[in-house]
């Protein structure tokens, strides 16, 4: 009992701005905030795309809405969004199955997530806008 009550005295460092996460990490958090905006921005996009199918004139003018820079923007952010977000599953997937789980090959795994995902974006956006 007396060796509970003992309490460790560990580093702490709660300056975000000196820590540097390895690129596995990087992946992972990034496929968290990934997710999590996809699920804030799912009802924003159902309305725009019910919108969209309702006439023509609703048609043409979500058309023009969506050729603005701004908007333009956040659709090529939320395209990059879904796709890193569907690459990095794909490794978390195999991560999962015990396949690339050493320190070197989850390095290597995490900056194909990046290798692909990137210019994935660059053929999708081309091909849909």
């Amino acid at each position: 009992m007396a060796e509970m009550s003992i309490k460790k005295k560990r580093p702490k460092n709660l300056d975000l701005t000196t820590i540097r996460l390895p690129l596995p990490g990087k992946v992972s958090i990034l496929h968290r905030v990934s997710g999590a905006g996809l699920f804030l921005c799912l009802p924003v996009m159902l309305w725009l795309f019910s919108a969209s199918l309702e006439s023509p004139e609703s048609y043409a003018s979500f058309q023009s809405v969506a050729g603005m820079l701004p908007v333009k923007v956040i659709l090529a952010g939320l395209l990059w969004a879904f796709v890193h977000h569907f690459c990095a599953g794909i490794r978390f997937l195999l991560l999962d199955m015990h396949i690339g789980i050493e320190k070197e090959a989850a390095g290597k795994s995490a900056a194909v997530v990046f290798a692909v995902s990137i210019p994935l974006t660059l053929i999708l956006w081309g091909v849909l806008l």
